[in-house]
């Protein structure tokens, strides 16, 4: 049987430790909230009530299709199709397509950046093979006018980011939501990571500055992994709520 992701490919590395994926979802946690669709996931009321658990499934579900033999990965897509379909039925209203797309640009932009940050630059295959991964995804999901390459895709990007994103109402809350839910220092931390990996729309749009407090920090932390304390400090940091889910998210490639 085929993986849906090759065992050597550098996805697999980069949603392969806890690290990364969670600036992952630092950084879609930023972009979420400026998106023009987000009342979509006000209107089951989970996003409002859980944002951190409704973040890390998004999370659970990207990595569980990477990592996941081809025929699972692609049942696990499906799955995700027609619980949205399902939304679509109770609320009588479709969920526009450049909405879905603007979620699979979040995965492939913070996947690279995430990765970029805490390791080193992507080669441009590298780049093109992370793309490649989601653009499968995205096709699985029946997502119309994605471009075929990474390089094309650039463009696509800005213009989601330039067309699809404001501050609302919906934005205020769910930061609220984000500092409610974390407290007020991991809530700082969340933001300042935000400031390593959102690109300059989001930036302007969430008055963010160029700099982040936890820029100079990052060679200590690069350090305390050698020496394995790293883990000790995730546990000082990170809610406890989610111990559990973040030890699972570091797999062996």
């Amino acid at each position: 049987m085929s993986n849906f992701v090759a065992k050597d490919s550098i996805v697999r590395k980069i949603w392969g430790t806890s690290d990364t994926v969670l600036l992952i979802f630092a950084g879609a946690a930023a972009e979420f909230a400026l998106n023009k669709a987000v009342d979509w996931l006000y209107f089951t009321g989970k996003l409002p009530a859980d944002p951190l658990g409704r973040l890390f499934s998004t999370v659970t579900y990207a990595r569980s299709i990477i990592f996941a033999e081809e025929t699972r990965a692609y049942q696990t897509i499906d799955s995700i199709y027609h619980i949205h379909k399902a939304v679509e039925q109770e609320r009588s209203a479709q969920i526009p397509d450049w909405a879905y797309r603007d979620v699979l640009f979040m995965l492939i932009h913070y996947s690279i950046a995430s990765f970029e940050v805490l390791e080193r630059k992507l080669t441009a295959n590298e780049k093109q093979e992370v793309y490649d991964v989601f653009y499968r995804f995205g096709k699985r999901m029946q997502l119309e006018d994605l471009a075929t390459d990474y390089e094309s895709w650039l463009p696509q990007r800005e213009a989601h980011l330039k067309e699809n994103l404001y501050k609302s109402d919906y934005t205020k809350d769910l930061f609220k939501q984000y500092k409610k839910h974390l407290g007020p220092v991991r809530y700082t931390i969340l933001v300042e990571s935000q400031k390593l990996l959102v690109p300059e729309p989001v930036r302007k749009l969430l008055d963010y500055s160029r700099f982040s407090a936890l820029e100079p920090l990052i060679p200590v932390y690069k350090l305390s992994r050698k020496l394995n304390a790293d883990a000790l400090i995730k546990t000082l940091l990170l809610p406890k709520d989610y111990k559990e889910q973040i030890d699972a998210l570091n797999v062996a490639v």
